[in-house]
C-alpha cells in the first residue's frame, strides 16, 4: 500500500506539472483525464485500503456493493422487458446477498454452486411465470451472464479470505487487485507513450500491442517483488502474475466487445476519469476466479 500511494504521489505532481505546460487543446484534453483518473484512484485506493484493514466482513461488503453497481450498470445498457422484471429483482435482492452471505459464512461448497445451478434453474423458471416469450432465450441469457460476471465471478476476489494458504488471506486480496489494476495502468502508460500499432480497433481502439507487451511485463515484474505477500515463490509469482494479467486484459476485452454491441464507449460515469464501476473491475472479474482456483488447487492443504 505504501508503494501504491508512492505511485499516485508520483502521478499527481507528474500530472498537475504537465497540466501547467499543455498547450493544445488536445494534449489539455489529455492530460486532464490523466489527472481525473489520479484523483479516482487516491479514492478509491484509500476505500480499498481501509476496508482491508477493517477486516473480512468490510472487504466483503465493500466486493458486495461494487456487485450491486455493476450488476446495476449492466442493465442500464442491456435491453429487457417487463417479463425480465421478476428475474432482475431476485437478482438483485435475493441472489445477490444470498451469495455473499454464503461468503461471508465461508460456506464454499454451496457458495460454489448457488448461483450458476440453483439461481441457473430458478430464474428462467421464475420468467415463464409472465408468459412472454419474445426473445426468450436471448433475454435469460442475459439475466445469467449478467449475474455470473457481476456477483459470481467478481466474488471470488473476496473469497480468497476463505483459504488457508499459510499467508495472511487479506493480503492474497490485495495481491489480485494490484497486479490486476496496475496491469491496466501500464497497459494504458505504455499505450499512450509508445502505442503505434492498435491491437484490435473494432473491439478496443485504445488498446496496442506495445501497451500490452509493457503493460503485461511490468505487472508481471511488480507481482514477483510482491512474493513476499503470497505463498508464492518468486518463479511461482510470476507465473501467477501472468495468468492475472493475461486473465485480466481478456475481461476488459471482452466487455469492451459487448459494450461495442450495446453501443456505448463506459458502462456509466460514477468513477471520473474511468467511466463506471464494471469499466473499472472488468480485469478483476475475469482474473478473480482463475486465480481464485488455482491457489485453491495448488497452495492450500
Amino acid at each position: 500500500m505504501v508503494g501504491v500511494i508512492a505511485i499516485l504521489t508520483v502521478a499527481t505532481v507528474v500530472g498537475r506539472t504537465l497540466e501547467r505546460r499543455a498547450t493544445t487543446p488536445e494534449g489539455r484534453a489529455t492530460i486532464a483525464n490523466l489527472n481525473a483518473r489520479t484523483r479516482s484512484w487516491w479514492v478509491m485506493a484509500v476505500v480499498f485500503g481501509a476496508a482491508l484493514a477493517l477486516g473480512p466482513v468490510a472487504t466483503t461488503l465493500l466486493f458486495a456493493g461494487l456487485s450491486f453497481m455493476a450488476l446495476r450498470e449492466f442493465w442500464t445498457l442491456a435491453p429487457s422487458r417487463a417479463g425480465d422484471h421478476r428475474a432482475l429483482f431476485l437478482s438483485f435482492f435475493v441472489a445477490l446477498p444470498i451469495h455473499y452471505l454464503l461468503l461471508g459464512t465461508s460456506w464454499y461448497g454451496l457458495f460454489a454452486v448457488f448461483i450458476p445451478v440453483y439461481c441457473f434453474l430458478a430464474l428462467p423458471a421464475v420468467s415463464t411465470l409472465a408468459g412472454d416469450v419474445t426473445d426468450f432465450l436471448a433475454r435469460q441469457a442475459r439475466v445469467q451472464w449478467g449475474l455470473m460476471l457481476t456477483v459470481y465471478m467478481l466474488s471470488h476476489a473476496p473469497a480468497l479470505m476463505m483459504l488457508d494458504t499459510g499467508a495472511d488471506p487479506a493480503l492474497l486480496v490485495l495481491y489480485l487487485v494490484v497486479v490486476a489494476q496496475l496491469s491496466d495502468v501500464a497497459q494504458y502508460v505504455f499505450g499512450k507513450l509508445v502505442g503505434r500499432t492498435r491491437f484490435s480497433p473494432n473491439v478496443s481502439p485504445s488498446k496496442t500491442v506495445e501497451g500490452l507487451i509493457g503493460g503485461w511485463a511490468t505487472a508481471v515484474l511488480i507481482g514477483v517483488a510482491l512474493h513476499g505477500l503470497t505463498p508464492f515463490t518468486a518463479l511461482q509469482a510470476a507465473g501467477m502474475s501472468l495468468v492475472i494479467v493475461v486473465a485480466g486484459f481478456f475481461g476488459g476485452f471482452v466487455l469492451s466487445a459487448v459494450k461495442r454491441d450495446l453501443g456505448a464507449k463506459d458502462w456509466g460515469y460514477v468513477i471520473a476519469g474511468h467511466g463506471g464501476v464494471l469499466d473499472r473491475v472488468d480485469s478483476i472479474i475475469f482474473a478473480a476466479p482463475v486465480f481464485f482456483h488455482l491457489t485453491r488447487y495448488w497452495f492450500t492443504p
